[in-house]
């Protein structure tokens, strides 16, 4: 899976997802102004961050070495995917969790008035 198509994955989650360059070189997706999915546009191997559960996340990290603590965030919340090193249905599996945790998060209302 590349970049492009992680992109699309996301953007499709819902139409309500958006996708923002917050610094320099990193684009987040988010819901409801939460972040679910982001990307270090200058890493030197293409890899995204996700929200997981921390057992789920510290489990997956034993089995898959292209799944590693994220960089610059919450280490125990946050894992990278290394693109270049998970199949497509891995990365998009992930993506799709890490969305709904946090879609989880929100309150009835958000979620009612975003249709989710």
């Amino acid at each position: 899976m590349d970049i492009e198509q992680v992109r699309n994955y996301a953007l499709n989650l819902n139409p309500a997802v958006t996708e923002e360059l917050f610094a320099e070189h990193w684009v987040s997706w988010r819901i409801a102004g939460k972040w679910f999915l982001l990307m270090q546009l200058d890493a030197p191997e293409p890899r995204v961050a996700v929200k997981l559960p921390p057992e789920q996340a510290a489990e997956l990290r034993s089995r898959y070495d292209g799944i590693k603590p994220a960089y610059h965030m919450n280490k125990a919340h946050w894992s990278d995917l290394y693109l270049g090193e998970l199949s497509t249905c891995i990365v998009q599996e992930l993506i799709t969790e890490s969305f709904s945790i946090v879609v989880g998060k929100l309150s009835k209302k958000v979620q009612n008035a975003l249709s989710l």
